[in-house]
């Protein structure tokens, strides 16, 4: 079976969330790509939309929750060659500002969650390996 044909490359944010002690904030996927892994919530960025404006959006509209975007952690290219896709990920560090993460999108995620250094669940997004890789310990501070 070929390939099919390559989409131009889009853009979709994540947001790397914690809150004290150590914790992370994760969704599980259910849609391409990288469903049924677990990966920072977040979403694709709108036609004239700046990216930290794409975060705190996206981050309202799938887990109910008002984040302040801090720092770039990192850009991820997540290439799929076989579906044809090609995503670029920036990913910021947020702080949890207002309210408390619930799932506002049946039919994007399967479950969200808080997890510590330890239970991390499995799989991850490239997104969410990157982010933590970069961090390193300061993801638990």
């Amino acid at each position: 079976m070929s390939n099919p044909s390559p989409s131009p490359p889009r853009v979709g944010v994540g947001a790397f969330i914690t809150r004290r002690p150590g914790q992370l904030l994760l969704v599980k996927r259910l849609r391409a790509p990288e469903a049924g892994c677990w990966g920072l919530p977040g979403g694709k960025v709108d036609f004239g939309e700046r990216l930290v404006e794409t975060v705190a959006r996206e981050i309202l509209e799938e887990v109910g929750v008002v984040i302040a975007v801090g720092a770039l952690i990192c850009i991820v290219d997540q290439i799929d060659l076989e579906a044809g896709t090609h995503w670029v990920a920036p990913t910021y560090r947020a702080s949890l500002i207002e309210g408390e993460p619930v799932n506002r999108e049946p039919q994007a995620l399967e479950a969200i969650g808080w997890f510590g250094r330890n239970d991390l669940p499995s799989p991850l997004t490239l997104s969410a390996r990157r982010a933590l890789e970069v961090l390193g310990d300061a993801a638990w501070i």
